[in-house]
């Protein structure tokens, strides 16, 4: 808050803590200011009033506290009761003349002064309840005599209010339930603007923007975000994410999309500049094991342990073409060969590997040999090999193009192999195995190159039902996933830990290790046990608790008897920390993880990045124009360059009288000086204004030239960019 101060609750205890200096460096910044006490269960939520002196909180007691910051005499803190449920929120009106309380039953009540003739009166009629005599001062709220003003109801037959928020410029509270439904109701006439059902399961949270317009709204067990302006009555983004683990990812050609396929028996494709889905394909109906795009063409391929192998359009978002075997398998590993003409995909049950035409839809061929499970396949770069690898400990070469022999001598492993990668010539195949184990064969000749052991790097995070520490458990210490950078010179695997690792390949030396989730309730995140948490009976984390929730629609189980979701070979709900897939981008900037916190883009580009924090619901491209009309150039331009059109930022860019150029380069924000000096660079190369191309190059230069040079590394491709363009320039003017 303003005053310097923030609140935290633990249990029914509230705890006031003044905020450190960031001016100033000190040993202990976080002072403890006081301790509130009174409720009798745990508290819910915690709102402060505009002055930030006072604050009230709700409880699951079924009543709200008033309390001040600063200890006033004489005073106790105001109790508000009368509700019948757990009270979830507590609002200040604009004025704080009036108080709402939200109850879970759908309950809101109005409180306000108590006129002077009812001061000692705690009847429960609310007619007649005004202003009168209201205190005065900066303490008025505390002084004020609280009483029910007016009861209201939502009346959401067989359901339940399960957040809430408000906006007190325009008096709106909005509210939504656990069937799915929102509502928006204007105060204090508790007018109903607009209800609307959104998701099938709960809203679990929602916000609202600080002018009121935007809606932006949260289904937990659904991963659902959703953004509604709601005078207009329109989604302004709607994302969803996987509803079970994330099993696997491929990236496109040009590195602008990934597609993921999960437990839910959906696949996604992501833009990897915004971070969006812009297309999910249901058809599958069991969990999808593996996606791959085709190296021609936007061409998407899946296969399923529904038994099918499907082809996905990515200009008309359709599925095209549907492969299956001649007896119902489970596909647990897929392959394209780089003319996207013949897909191949190996079984968990028959132990064999199907191809076949992507033109026809026809069966190839059936390739037998392996003794257990297919756990990966993967095409040569040449197009003339076919991988596979199985938990029979071999790796089998299949010469499925030529005439003679089929399979070539499978390479015997020590232990049952997981993952397999090529080397982006076609000339290396790496191998992971369950012993923790990284191959290395040399193709030519057929001959094992090198051996990196892994397990030492890869462990990491003890399970809660370990018996042993984290170094010294087997589990988890294999790599399920392996990939080659664009250049072939490193090689970055992901398996059942928290870690990411990139090796390089030549020297056999880990250079990175990567943790992808810092969340202490993922299962394997920690390295060393809490001992406060482990009884008698075992750890409190293994102890299944969700029969006691104490709503009843949180305790009941839905599911039909026998049915599971998730890791079927598992009996327990808590999430694990672990890396499914890793893939690089083909441009070589960035690589994916599937992990379960969701789809992890690391990238060396700062323009990947995604940053909410120049969003904004006035900045459009109608705004820009606007304010380059009143001819106040800097700020048209750091907008467009916001929005990130070209053509406006070009627009802005030439506007600018060049008498105005090195006033205006003195004064643009550091944040924008790499895009500026990137723009500068491709107006030099495609635009006739030569001059005034150098004219900008030339202020931003000498306006932030210390900043850029003390950055130099980070800023390369920029300046190689400028220098391009430079140089492009003057041999031009040579030639004239």
């Amino acid at each position: 808050m303003e005053s310097g101060f923030i609140t935290v609750t633990h249990d029914a205890h509230i705890q006031v803590w003044r905020t450190p200096n960031h001016l100033l460096r000190e040993f202990a910044p976080f002072v403890l200011h006081r301790t509130c006490t009174g409720h009798h269960d745990d508290v819910t939520s915690i709102t402060w009033s505009d002055d930030s002196r006072f604050f009230i909180s709700t409880s699951r007691d079924m009543t709200a506290r008033l309390y001040t910051l600063d200890p006033l005499e004489d005073y106790r803190p105001k109790t508000f009761a009368g509700h019948r449920d757990v009270l979830l929120k507590a609002y200040f009106s604009k004025d704080s003349k009036t108080i709402y309380t939200i109850s879970r039953d759908g309950a809101v009540f109005e409180w306000r002064q108590k006129p002077k003739d009812r001061a000692g009166d705690d009847s429960d009629s609310d007619e007649d309840m005004v202003d009168a005599d209201a205190p005065t001062g900066e303490n008025a709220i505390a002084l004020t005599r609280w009483g029910i003003a007016q009861r209201h109801f939502f009346n959401q037959a067989h359901t339940k209010v399960t957040c809430t928020t408000w906006h007190a410029a325009s008096n709106l509270l909005v509210v939504g339930f656990s069937t799915g439904v929102f509502g928006l109701w204007e105060m204090p006439s508790f007018t109903n603007i607009h209800t609307l059902s959104i998701s099938q399961e709960k809203i679990t949270s929602v916000a609202i923007n600080p002018s009121g317009e935007w809606l932006a709204f949260g289904a937990k067990k659904l991963g659902q975000l959703l953004v509604w302006e709601w005078q207009s009555e329109s989604y302004v983004l709607k994302q969803q994410g996987h509803y079970f683990d994330m099993n696997t990812l491929s990236f496109s050609g040009d590195g602008q999309s990934v597609a993921t396929g999960g437990d839910d028996g959906k696949i996604k494709v992501w833009n990897t500049n915004s971070g969006f889905c812009f297309v999910t394909f249901s058809e599958h109906t069991a969990a999808v094991s593996t996606v791959e795009f085709a190296k021609q063409g936007q061409v998407l391929f899946s296969a399923s342990l529904d038994g099918t192998v499907r082809a996905f359009d990515l200009i008309r978002y359709r599925n095209f073409r549907t492969f299956t075997s001649p007896s119902p398998i489970q596909f647990s590993s897929l392959a394209v060969d780089p003319s996207g003409e013949v897909v191949a995909a190996g079984s968990n049950d028959s132990f064999e590997v199907f191809m076949w035409s992507v033109q026809t839809g026809k069966l190839l061929d059936v390739l037998t040999g392996h003794e257990g499970p297919i756990s990966a396949l993967a095409f040569s770069p040449t197009g003339n090999t076919l991988v596979s690898a199985s938990w029979d400990k071999s790796v089998r070469l299949w010469n499925v193009f030529g005439r003679g022999a089929r399979a070539i001598e499978p390479f015997m492993m020590n232990s049952e192999v997981l993952a397999l990668a090529f080397r982006p010539d076609g000339k290396e195949l790496a191998a992971s195995t369950l012993d923790g184990q990284i191959t290395f064969w040399d193709l030519e000749n057929s001959r094992q190159t090198s051996v990196i052991e892994g397990r030492k790097d890869i462990s990491g995070g003890r399970k809660v039902d370990d018996r042993v520490t984290a170094a010294n458990s087997a589990s988890g210490k294999s790599f399920n996933s392996l990939a080659y950078t664009a250049d072939g010179s490193c090689l970055i695997g992901g398996g059942n830990s928290k870690y990411v690792l990139i090796y390089d390949v030549r020297e056999g030396v880990m250079l990175k290790k990567f943790q992808i989730s810092e969340n202490l309730s993922l299962d394997g995140t920690e390295e060393y046990l809490d001992s406060r948490k482990v009884t008698e009976a075992g750890p409190v984390e293994l102890i299944d608790d969700r029969g006691d929730e104490s709503d009843l629609e949180d305790r009941l189980d839905k599911t039909l008897p026998g049915a599971s979701k998730g890791d079927l070979s598992k009996r327990k709900y808590r999430p694990e920390a672990r890396t499914k897939a890793v893939r690089f981008s083909p441009t070589g900037r960035s690589w994916a993880a599937a992990s379960t916190e969701g789809l992890l883009i690391y990238s060396l580009d700062e323009t990947i990045a995604f940053d909410p924090l120049d969003l904004d619901i006035d900045l459009t491209p109608q705004s820009v124009l606007t304010v380059l009309n009143r001819k106040e150039y800097l700020k048209a331009l750091v907008m467009a360059f916001r929005l990130n059109e070209k053509h406006l930022i070009q627009r802005c860019f030439e506007s600018i009288p060049p008498p105005d150029i090195r006033l205006n380069a003195g004064q643009l924000p550091i944040l924008y000086v790499p895009n500026m000096l990137r723009f500068v660079a491709n107006y030099l190369e495609t635009s006739p204004h030569m001059e005034f191309g150098l004219l900008w190059a030339n202020a931003l230069l000498l306006a932030h030239g210390r900043h850029l040079r003390d950055r130099s590394g980070e800023f390369a491709s920029v300046f190689r960019a400028l220098q391009k363009g430079i140089t492009d320039f003057q041999m031009s003017i040579a030639r004239t």
